[in-house]
């Protein structure tokens, strides 16, 4: 995958995801006097990588980052990075109960035995951070209960605790002025759970959050970045899901009939996952 910091808009720079070790974007939002970055990599080796590339590109002054939840492809890089760093309260609290923990084989697979750890984040941990394991989990500076308003001047972001079936401490950063919005794994399904799930009323109440924000480009931290027509479309199945799982119920093959005659269509792999998500939520 590409390693090379990306522009999005004037003052907005990025790193693309790399599914290789299930890195996220990370990103910088520069005002004329801070610049604040999002998420801080998951290693040392993630996060020295983005701040080589902030210092290739010339990017100063980036003395804070806001976590956008604690799971560990968005906080293990924070140890190096070594900036002020800004968390939901409940990040804190999930960061905290991980900093005793060990990370070696027998140990995340004795955790995800309990359930404690999912199966996918323990491989791609393995594969990130090799056999010599040195995991050093840093906590948050600051923490906020609902939102947090953040002026780097010329450019306001608001920091605003969303939940969701994903992690219930997501929080999403909206950069006012270049109208972008970051939602982190916010949109996800749950991965601590037997199966992954979304429950209809999480899913609502996450969606009315995003929509008191007027953005003209949406950053998810594991895809493509989405420009406004996607992002609606997106958002429209999800609410259009919502009606039939409660229709429905748990008649799967009705669900999934009715949801292909209103697409006119046959569903793509990902319509299908969404929906088996929705049915484990049930």
């Amino acid at each position: 995958m590409e390693k090379k910091l990306k522009q999005l808009t004037d003052r907005i720079h990025y790193l693309p995801h790399d599914p290789e070790t299930d890195r996220p974007i990370l990103s910088a939002i520069c005002g004329t006097h801070q610049t604040l970055i999002i998420d801080t990599g998951n290693s040392a080796k993630h996060a020295k990588l983005f701040l080589n590339e902030l210092d290739r590109c010339q990017i100063k002054n980036h003395h804070a980052v806001v976590l956008t939840h604690w799971h560990w492809d968005h906080s293990f890089g924070a140890n190096e990075m070594n900036k002020f760093t800004i968390a939901h309260e409940h990040t804190k609290t999930h960061l905290e109960k991980m900093v005793e923990y060990d990370w070696t084989d027998e140990a995340l697979a004795d955790r995800v035995e309990k359930g404690l750890e999912n199966s996918f984040c323990s491989e791609m941990i393995k594969k990130e951070f090799g056999a010599d394991r040195d995991i050093t989990i840093a906590l948050p500076n600051i923490t906020f209960k609902d939102k947090l308003e953040i002026d780097l001047g010329g450019i306001q972001c608001v920091v605003k605790h969303v939940g969701g079936d994903h992690s219930d401490d997501s929080s999403l950063i909206f950069a006012k002025e270049e109208k972008v919005l970051f939602l982190g794994d916010c949109l996800y399904p749950s991965i601590y759970t037997q199966q992954p799930q979304y429950k209809v009323d999480n899913v609502r109440h996450l969606l009315e959050n995003i929509e008191m924000f007027d953005a003209d480009v949406y950053v998810l931290s594991h895809e493509p970045l989405l420009a406004k027509e996607d992002f609606k479309g997106y958002i429209n199945l999800l609410k259009l899901i919502c009606n039939l799982t409660e229709k429905h119920e748990r008649n799967h093959l009705n669900l999934v009939n009715e949801l292909s005659a209103q697409l006119n269509r046959k569903l793509s792999q990902l319509e299908e996952e969404v929906v088996y998500c929705f049915m484990n939520g049930l």
